[in-house]
Order: structure tokens, then sequence, then C-alpha cells
């Protein structure tokens, strides 16, 4: 009998710390798939700017209409996309989103530079929609010229930098 109530109190006594063990092994995985996500994050962001650098569209002056010629352009920025989907879904990584950001340079009205971005960029999702991305998953952002990649922008080919969109995720 005294032998039953001994293993009775030792088990009562280990059962808190069976129970902090087992929160601090959760703590250890959710730390663990944070890290997973974040180097999907990275590894998939790395790509989809690369790719965004490498086939950016041009549009017509003070217009979100794009020119002629960016087809093929779209369809590897849509194909880029596609594939980080993949990897992303593949990595569980389950809320996500595709952002399209527009920029501008510094000339002109601050104000309609942002609303230009932001129409660009819409421009960009819809043509991306077409060709196989999710509406859902995917939105535009304007930016106007409040995160130039050059400063100051005061020649032609500096202020064609910062005329420009970028592909990203967001978790």
């Amino acid at each position: 009998m005294k032998l039953k109530a001994l293993c009775l109190s030792v088990s009562l006594l280990a059962l808190p710390g069976v129970a902090s063990a087992q929160g601090a092994l959760d703590a250890l995985k959710k730390t663990a798939g944070d890290a997973g996500k974040g180097a999907v994050e990275k590894r998939v962001n790395t790509k989809l700017m690369d790719e965004g650098r490498k086939n950016q569209c041009s549009f017509k002056s003070g217009t979100a209409e794009l020119d002629p010629g960016c087809d093929a352009k779209l369809k590897k920025l849509a194909a880029a996309l596609i594939d980080a989907k993949k990897q992303l879904d593949g990595a569980g990584v389950k809320s996500y989103k595709f952002e399209v950001s527009g920029h501008t340079d510094s000339s002109g009205d601050a104000a309609k530079n942002k609303k230009l971005s932001e129409q660009r960029a819409d421009t960009l999702v819809k043509e991306l929609v077409t060709r196989g991305v999710p509406r859902n998953e995917i939105i535009a952002v304007g930016f106007g010229s409040e995160k130039p990649l050059v400063k100051p922008d005061d020649t032609a080919a500096k202020k064609a930098k910062n005329r420009r969109y970028e592909l990203q995720v967001r978790l």
C-alpha cells in the first residue's frame, strides 16, 4: 500500500514537469517552423526580386498602359510567381500574399506619382492574373517616389532606375 502511495505521489510530482517539457517542445517546434518559413520567404523574395529586375516592362509616359512587347516578360514574371507559390505551399506556408509594388522617380507631383504607381502596379496584377496567378493571392501597392533605389535622382539614368516595379511575398 505504501508503495502504491509513493508511486502515485511521484507520478503527480512528475506531471507538471512533463507538461512544461511538452510546452517547451511545442515552443521549439514553432520556432523551428518560423525559421523554416523565414528561410523560404527569403529564398522566394530573392528570386522574385531578381525576376522583377530582369523583366521590367515599360509604360507609356504618364499612364498605366504597358508599352508593346511585354508579353514574354509578363509570362516569365507569372511563371516565377507560380513557382514561388509551389515552394511556399510545399513548405507548409498557408497565409501569404504576393505584392506588386510600383515606384516612380521624383519628377512631378508626389500625389500624382503615388496614384500612377498604384495604377501601374494594378495593371501588372491584372496581367499576372490573366497568366495564371490566383487573384486572391496578389495585391498591388503604389509607393510613388517614397522608396528610391538611387538618391538623388537628378539624371535621366538615375530617374530610370527609380521607375520600376518589384515583386515579393508577404507572410
